[in-house]
């Protein structure tokens, strides 16, 4: 969680610094497709490293490597003519090593928890993650405008710390996955051969790649300062995660929901309502107000698809289906920056965002229709 805050503030401070910069949503939502590059071509990487190594160790190296890019970005920002070169670079690095880093952690969970705890599990990891993004982004705004961007870095970087001791005092197990071979097309083609045989998990892919790609305004978020003030950027970034939160603490009913399908796809069908809400704002608080209740919609898609990853896949494949998955989750916001830095060069900011939402609508009806496997997913007529 700790590690998370401090991910949390670079996440706003390396595009608000771009934006400081260079003046420009392009730029801000070209970072977009310089993370989205790496995470693609070493994910898959990372997810048969994640089933044929210890993941904790896979972890460790990832974090420590993490650390030392953030210590860059920080001496970068004290320069009186920031490299833009470094910054993109950096980006790319600190992506490519969390394709590494995420399909480790994330196939550490199934070996640690029983599969009935599964969604309750879900709704820790959101209440982690998103108690991390509401503090994290509200201060790095405010840190980045005050104190400049070089603070915002070196905090992050120091966060790493804690999540290399947390690491480091786990109890002292293998975390391998039990699945013995090396790095291989075979390794990697079987993971997907898995994945696109089960039509219902490429349902759980593609509805969310939908929705953020097209209802993803992240990267208008600084441009929207001005509109709103530049100190309050760190809060457009906030609200997501504070609707989030009000839903992973609430969420004891979620084990009680058996049509997993179905409850992802209202999920994205109402972050895509949201968004068009967020885009017709003219008050601070009313945009704040509509990122919440997105943020809220896209927990609960979060827990219930996180649930159906970790029930029913087989854990000799859990690293590279988490590759995958991380594929469809990241790819979405990656690529949604760049989509709504060029529309909204096109549209304007408001009508980009509204239009964006509009389709995210459209978009999670046509999956749902389309993958029926999806649609009428049951957790009961799954084995555990």
């Amino acid at each position: 969680m700790v590690s998370s805050f401090g991910s949390a503030i670079t996440y706003v401070a390396l595009p608000v610094e771009m934006y400081r910069i260079t003046k420009s949503s392009v730029m801000v939502g070209l970072l977009g497709i310089v993370e989205f590059v790496p995470m693609l071509l070493v994910a898959f990487i990372g997810g048969v490293l994640a089933d044929r190594f210890d993941r904790r160790k896979l972890v460790l190296g990832a974090d420590s490597l993490m650390a030392l890019i953030l210590v860059v970005l920080t001496w970068n920002a004290l320069q009186p003519n920031p490299h833009l070169w470094l910054l993109f670079g950096a980006a790319a690095m600190l992506a490519g090593l969390n394709a590494i880093q995420r399909p480790a952690m994330e196939s550490m969970t199934p070996q640690m928890i029983l599969p009935q705890e599964m969604s309750a599990a879900g709704a820790l990891n959101a209440v982690r993650h998103n108690a991390a993004y509401i503090a994290g982004p509200g201060l790095a705004g405010w840190i980045a405008v005050k104190y400049g961007a070089a603070t915002a870095f070196g905090i992050d970087a120091a966060t790493y710390l804690a999540a290399i001791a947390g690491l480091a005092l786990l109890e002292k197990k293998s975390f391998r996955s039990g699945d013995e071979g090396g790095i291989s097309w075979h390794a990697l083609a079987e993971g997907w051969r898995y994945a696109l045989s089960r039509r219902d998990l490429l349902g759980t892919y593609l509805i969310d790649m939908n929705a953020m790609f097209f209802g993803m305004p992240n990267a208008l978020f600084p441009a929207f300062g001005e509109t709103f003030g530049a100190q309050n950027v760190g809060w457009l970034y906030t609200a997501g995660p504070v609707g989030a939160l009000a839903i992973s603490i609430s969420s004891g009913w979620a084990s009680k929901v058996k049509r997993h399908g179905l409850a992802i796809t209202w999920a994205a069908g109402l972050w895509g309502l949201a968004i068009v809400g967020f885009g017709l704002s003219k008050s601070l608080w009313l945009a704040l107000i509509f990122l919440a209740l997105a943020g809220a919609a896209d927990s609960v898609s979060g827990i219930f698809r996180m649930t159906i990853w970790n029930q029913t896949i087989p854990a000799r494949l859990r690293g590279r289906t988490a590759a995958i998955e991380m594929v469809s989750y990241l790819s979405g916001p990656y690529l949604g920056n760049v989509e709504a830095g060029f529309a909204a060069r096109l549209m304007g900011l408001g009508p980009s965002v509204v239009m964006g939402g509009a389709l995210c609508m459209l978009g999670s009806i046509l999956i749902c229709w389309a993958l029926p496997e999806f649609r009428h997913y049951h957790a009961d007529d799954r084995e555990s």
